[in-house]
């Protein structure tokens, strides 16, 4: 019996999710996935990575904590596991800080990460700006780390991988019977979907191992994220913007901001930076169409758009596509099953 031919089109942390679900949860598909970049070149290579969420305003709140949960779930038990230093996931405390008291004091995230609380004055007096915030224990994953150990798991469940630009669907409509696109921003031109735009983000990666706790301004703009290796700080977000290129006034602007909040981070030695375009849309799309491709009804299962939430919610937008190639999967006429 022929094994249904299913390819994911992406390399970053939502393609690898997803490929890792369907190959892991459907044996008897042949998985593929192909990727014109792989890590450490993908946007998601960059990512601060550290789990929190924000609110997309257009997809019922209950889809959205599941995505988080599930995302959440996994990746704690990959932080409290043997696998923890070579998945490059690991347990993170510390504080995120608002300069006047959020309308939403309690985000809908706060019930799945560890020991949420807001914190106390003592606390808030270490950031005099400052007059609120939540304290908790989230995670930190490093898709350097991270999109490998993905890698070698998709191939363990017999996923094959192969490096190749892909500009069209129908380029894939002959050999496969089943499309997930997990194209990020080339989801532009893969699918002409021009509701997705970059937000460009530069991150600095920085030498300062006396640091042990995250820090993040409610603004999102600016951020100290102690990890295994490094301290990743920032940021920018520059919406429409597609420079790659490191732009050293950001430079300055983040150790200047990031030094206001942490005065000792000006002692820290600048270890690299990074520039990368988050694939953003009002909402991601994660849902299934079928698309006419060289005279046939080809299934197509969307999983992009995530912004600067990628790694936060990968595992769990995976999850949702994976429930959605189940479904193609039944509808498949069935010659395409023999």
């Amino acid at each position: 019996m022929k094994s249904t031919r299913v390819v994911v089109v992406g390399g970053g942390v939502v393609g690898f999710s997803t490929a890792v679900c369907i190959a892991e949860a459907l044996p008897s598909c042949s998985v593929t996935l192909l990727a014109e970049k792989f890590s450490p070149d993908t946007t998601s290579d960059g990512a601060a990575g550290l789990m929190f969420a924000t609110k997309f305003p257009d997809i019922p709140l209950e889809r959205q904590r599941r995505w988080f949960k599930n995302s959440f779930d996994h990746l704690l038990a990959l932080a409290t596991s043997q696998h923890s230093p070579d998945a490059g996931v690991m347990l993170s405390s510390g504080w995120q800080i608002f300069k006047d008291v959020p309308t939403d004091k309690k985000p809908f995230w706060s019930d799945f990460v560890i020991g949420f609380r807001f914190m106390t004055d003592a606390e808030l007096k270490m950031f005099p700006d400052h007059k609120f915030g939540h304290a908790f224990t989230t995670i930190k994953c490093e898709c350097p780390s991270y999109l490998p150990w993905l890698e070698n798991r998709f191939r363990e469940a017999g996923g094959q991988v192969e490096q190749r630009k892909v500009n069209s669907l129908q380029e894939l409509s002959s050999s496969f019977d089943l499309i997930v696109n997990c194209s990020g921003l080339g989801s532009r031109t893969l699918v002409g979907d021009n509701d997705i735009y970059p937000i460009r983000g530069q991150v600095l990666k920085v030498e300062a191992p006396w640091l042990k706790h995250f820090i993040r301004a409610g603004d999102g703009m600016t951020y100290i994220y102690p990890g295994i290796d490094a301290v990743t700080i920032g940021g920018t977000r520059q919406e429409g913007d597609w420079r790659l290129q490191v732009d050293e006034g950001d430079t300055e602007s983040i150790l200047e901001r990031c030094s206001r909040l942490v005065p000792s981070i000006s002692k820290a030695k600048v270890l690299s930076k990074w520039v990368g375009l988050r694939p953003t849309r009002r909402n991601p799309r994660v849902e299934r169409e079928v698309v006419q491709l060289q005279g046939r009804r080809v299934p197509v299962v969307h999983n992009y758009g995530h912004g600067a939430w990628g790694v936060t919610i990968a595992w769990g937008t995976a999850v949702d596509a994976l429930g959605l190639v189940r479904k193609c999967l039944r509808d498949l006429p069935q010659k395409a099953k023999l």
